[in-house]
């Protein structure tokens, strides 16, 4: 791994990059929270590990910058500062993980390799959209050219699960299996009724149907314009 060492005490420094190195892995090392900074922003690291107190550029200052750009590279916060409150101020500024010091090196080696492995954290998806048709998964709520529709939770389930496969043509299995939970064919008309009736509040007032028909086999969501 390509790890970015930002610390400006040189012995523990040295001390780290030396035991990082003996792990088999690139370290560069900034000596200051503005070096660390710019170091950070041009070029990409798989892990970051971050001195709390820095001069120039507080880390946690630093952390909330990268963060701000979306920047997802784990970082592992080493700070003098131990006690909970200040725990929590580093996980809560974007921290991945935060080790007080004094520390043994081989645990910080662990956690950074563990850290490494885990890779870039992926942010959460919270919206879907297909054309002018905006789902939001957090709120559960559906919008069509700004306009709320109100759907049910079966609709909005059907809804999600059509547009998460946008492109591809979803089957009544398909949806009797990831809405209904059945894993078998109840032998009814009940995913066409559904269908039928979140059609209706899609489309009304829309010239172009958010849901088509793919005969004999299932359904499918194409971009509405």
């Amino acid at each position: 791994m390509h790890i970015l060492l930002i610390e400006d005490d040189p012995r523990v420094a040295d001390h780290v990059a030396k035991g990082m190195r003996e792990a088999g892995h690139i370290v560069t090392i900034a000596r200051d929270g503005r070096e660390g900074l710019l170091r950070a922003a041009a070029d990409p690291f798989d892990v970051i590990v971050l001195d709390r107190m820095l001069p120039h550029v507080d880390g946690l200052r630093i952390l909330q910058t990268i963060r701000a750009t979306g920047d997802v590279t784990p970082v592992l916060i080493l700070s003098a500062l131990g006690d909970v409150d200040e725990r929590i101020k580093g996980l809560r500024a974007g921290g991945d993980d935060y080790l007080p010091k004094p520390f043994a090196l081989s645990e910080l080696v662990a956690r950074v390799e563990g850290l490494g492995r885990r890779g870039p954290a992926i942010a959460e998806v919270t919206e879907l959209k297909s054309g002018d048709l905006v789902i939001d998964l957090l709120g559960r709520s559906v919008t069509r050219g700004g306009q709320r529709i109100d759907v049910t939770q079966r609709e909005f389930r059907i809804l999600e699960y059509l547009v998460r496969s946008a492109g591809r043509v979803v089957t009544r299995s398909m949806l009797l299996e990831h809405v209904w939970d059945y894993n078998f064919d109840p032998q009814t008309n009940i995913i066409d009724q559904h269908v039928s009736r979140l059609r209706q509040k899609l489309d009304r007032g829309f010239d172009v149907p958010v849901i088509e028909t793919v005969r004999g086999t299932g359904y499918v969501v194409r971009p509405a314009t």
